[in-house]
């Protein structure tokens, strides 16, 4: 068993590990209600931890949890080629027209 990644909240703990579950990638959460704690030891050690069952699934299910992390961060700006709207980066599309990125 070897420790995935941990994150300050529990939803996204839990996130992280649907998209395992749709793999077919069993995991664990620990440290889930550790929240209670804080203030008696560091509080990035109370945050919720995702950890792999088989150490073969390691390598993949990091692969998948750094691309979603990636895909949820926003980008910059950018401007639509068919409207001219201005649109903010986590749009894949323009929010007036339609047309994608």
């Amino acid at each position: 068993m070897k420790k995935l990644t941990s994150a300050p909240t529990a939803l996204t703990i839990h996130h992280y590990r649907n998209i395992l579950m749709a793999e077919g990638i069993a995991s664990e959460i620990r440290n889930e209600h550790f929240g209670g704690i804080l203030g008696d030891m560091p509080f990035t050690e109370t945050w919720p931890q995702l950890w792999v069952v088989n150490d073969l699934d390691y390598d993949r299910a990091k692969q998948l949890i750094d691309g979603t992390a990636q895909d949820e961060s926003p980008r910059e700006s950018w401007s639509c080629k068919n409207c001219g709207e201005e649109n903010e980066g986590q749009f894949a599309a323009c929010w007036s027209c339609g047309r994608e990125l």
